[in-house]
């Protein structure tokens, strides 16, 4: 029994170094191209400053607007990422978050959306049934947005960019065309340019993809998309292995740490079987098909949180990133951009077989 025992511990215990090691390697894959994230300032910076969701020292979302007033907490950088990889490339998702959506203003965005809030509970039950007016909120406690960043794994270049902003999805290729030449089992070339719906090409500083983070409502686009002129400024945040307080900094540029989605927000979201103080907007993801080197693996989901929990301004509308979606998309699967982003790649931007959708191993959130 004890040899038993202590086999069992040792089980557990490689596991446990398994999966350090495998986060400590997806660590060093973000931060080798986490995004410089160029924040414009409206007129209630703290509400644009990108922090952790818990950074008051809980993980209730319902009271995120009101300690992002208090002073007494500090908005350290911190941006949530996880990685998968295929044959060919990574695919690194980047999530930020904001304690506070204010578009329309701090205060009537918030009395505005309460408004819309009820007019669409009266409406669903007469003749408002797409639910896009409950969707219209303009002011709502958290805010998270987020970016896929994918990279050639021979060459080491950022491929492509995508970016979510207000429930829609954008494509960017790379700004030198030089850049546009991906190897894989066959050498190809792609020439974004030339297909309808891609928004732009994003530039890059080093391995690191410039983006654009708008003020009040957070959303991110390829940096020099448009000219912007922010009434408060910007801030530059860059990836420096440390959380710094933008009130604390001199100048613009503020250092940001990463932070596991799969340790932090999923491991949190796997906790909640209810409402929570954390979740909220429970979903029926029921069960996803990917691609693995040994084939199609289908992975039983069912129904988790798809929502942060928040009252002020629009009920419950930031999201976690399996909850992201595009209204331009509305026929995808829930959370496929997430889930599964080398399939939804390879069709948003037409790529042949050479582009392997097929994963090296399995994405944290399908091992039970």
């Amino acid at each position: 029994m004890a040899t038993l025992t202590g086999i069992l511990l040792l089980i557990l215990l490689l596991g446990c170094l398994v999966t350090s090691a495998q986060i400590s390697d997806e660590k060093e894959i973000a931060a080798r191209y986490a995004p410089i994230f160029h924040q414009a300032l409206g007129g209630h910076p703290r509400g644009d400053y990108i922090t952790n969701f818990d950074f008051d020292g809980d993980w209730d979302g319902t009271d995120n607007w009101t300690d992002a007033e208090d002073r007494r907490f500090h908005l350290r950088a911190y941006i949530y990422y996880s990685v998968v990889e295929t044959a060919t490339h990574y695919f690194i998702h980047y999530a930020d978050f904001h304690a506070m959506d204010y578009k329309g203003g701090e205060r009537k965005g918030v009395i505005y959306s309460d408004l819309l809030r009820i007019g669409a509970r009266v409406l669903s039950k007469g003749s408002e049934p797409s639910g896009k007016l409950a969707e219209a909120a303009i002011a709502h406690e958290n805010d998270m947005e987020g970016t896929l960043v994918v990279v050639e794994r021979t060459s080491g270049r950022i491929a492509f960019v995508e970016t979510l902003h207000h429930n829609r999805f954008s494509t960017y290729s790379p700004e030198d065309p030089t850049l546009q030449r991906f190897s894989g089992s066959t050498a190809y070339e792609f020439n974004a340019g030339a297909r309808a719906g891609v928004d732009g090409r994003f530039r890059t500083l080093g391995s690191h993809v410039e983006l654009y983070v708008e003020p009040k409502g957070h959303g991110i686009q390829a940096w020099g998309t448009e000219p912007v002129k922010p009434e408060a400024g910007f801030l530059i945040y860059k990836y420096a292995g440390r959380a710094e307080d933008p009130e604390r900094v001199a100048g613009e540029a503020v250092g940001y740490d990463l932070l596991p989605i799969r340790t932090t927000l999923w491991e949190r979201a796997m906790r909640s079987s209810q409402r929570s103080n954390t979740f909220a907007g429970f979903k029926d993801y029921g069960t996803i098909t990917i691609n693995m080197v040994a084939g199609p693996r289908k992975i039983v989901l069912g129904t988790i949180p798809s929502a942060f929990n928040g009252n002020t301004g629009g009920a419950n509308m930031a999201r976690p990133p399996w909850g992201w979606y595009s209204v331009d998309r509305r026929d995808d699967p829930p959370g496929l951009w997430f889930f599964d982003p080398a399939t939804t790649v390879k069709r948003d931007y037409s790529l042949p077989d050479s582009f392997s959708t097929a994963y090296l191993s399995l994405p944290f959130w399908a091992v039970k």
